[in-house]
């Protein structure tokens, strides 16, 4: 059987979107009228691929689907690109990455390959435990993860590590931890996460003093730079990159509150191993750029 473009371009906004009323709009056409085409597709494939919630999320078969067309688009894309010997046709490449990555290392390690590539962005910033939720339902076509195993179908290679620092403010610490860091004075001193699935801070604190999230107020404060300047007004304390800290450290606007437990978060590069030619070197750049500014990665952990 053959797909009709109109229909899966009507589920791929559905999914996009959220709901069958945005991706009318979207594509300019009624909500009954997408409706239809989503149902023959289904219909077609003898499965259904969206969960008819708010917002709308594609199913297993689903998420399969958005996987095949995203890399159809892609090689497509660069196939006709070739023929018209347009070698200088840009590289649209969706990527999931967290906050952290996107405020310290990225553009540093990779701003010249992605030049040279002619690569255009479009990045989707989420937690890193969470970003491989997005190239699994096919919203990415590569994410950087702490997740260490590949998807079926996909390949997971080792970036390296970023090292984290539990920081607060001079004020904050003789405020909160005069006597040091302790599970009586964790329980009244308030976190600053950059979202409810930032667990980062939390797992340290349920780690070294049995303390759950919840038993402790938390500010949450999405984006790396915000993020570290509410700690830094001593809003609350939390895990801050290494990199980002280190001038702040050195002038004394923060300090170390666990100088001795520093967290080593290991990053994976996740993408499709049947890509285009040019989606293909950019990931082997990409994992090639990364090291030069991360951490080595733990001894021992290779490309899946």
């Amino acid at each position: 059987m053959n797909l009709d473009p109109r229909q899966t371009e009507a589920f791929r906004f559905v999914i996009k979107t959220g709901s069958f009323e945005q991706a009318a709009a979207r594509l300019h056409l009624t909500p009954p009228a997408i409706s239809q085409r989503v149902r023959a597709l289904e219909s077609a494939l003898g499965s259904a691929l969206v969960v008819r919630s708010r917002p709308c999320r594609a199913t297993a078969t689903g998420q399969r689907l958005l996987q095949y067309l995203k890399r159809a688009r892609l090689l497509e894309s660069d196939l006709m690109a070739e023929l018209a010997e347009r070698s200088d046709a840009p590289l649209m490449v969706v990527a999931a990455l967290n906050a952290d990555t996107l405020g310290t290392w990225f553009f540093p390690a990779l701003a010249e390959v992605l030049i040279r590539e002619q690569v255009l962005l479009d990045l989707i910033v989420e937690d890193q435990d969470h970003t491989y939720n997005l190239l699994e339902s096919g919203l990415a076509v590569g994410c950087i993860s702490t997740e260490p195993k590949p998807l079926r179908g996909c390949t997971a290679s080792p970036l390296g590590s970023m090292r984290y620092r539990l920081l607060a403010s001079v004020a904050f610490r003789d405020r909160h931890f005069a006597n040091g860091l302790s599970r009586n004075a964790a329980r009244k001193a308030p976190v600053v996460a950059y979202s409810h699935k930032d667990s980062l801070t939390s797992s340290c604190l349920l780690q070294w003093m049995g303390l759950p999230e919840g038993a402790y107020p938390c500010h949450y404060v999405p984006g790396s730079e915000p993020h570290f300047s509410a700690i830094r007004h001593g809003l609350g304390y939390g895990m801050v990159p290494e990199s980002l800290a280190q001038d702040a450290l050195a002038r004394g606007e923060v300090v170390d509150l666990a100088p001795d437990a520093p967290l080593d978060i290991s990053l994976y590069w996740h993408t499709w191993k049947v890509q285009s030619p040019r989606m293909e070197n950019l990931s082997r750049q990409i994992i090639e750029a990364a090291p030069r500014i991360l951490a080595p990665p733990p001894a021992g952990v290779e490309a899946q």
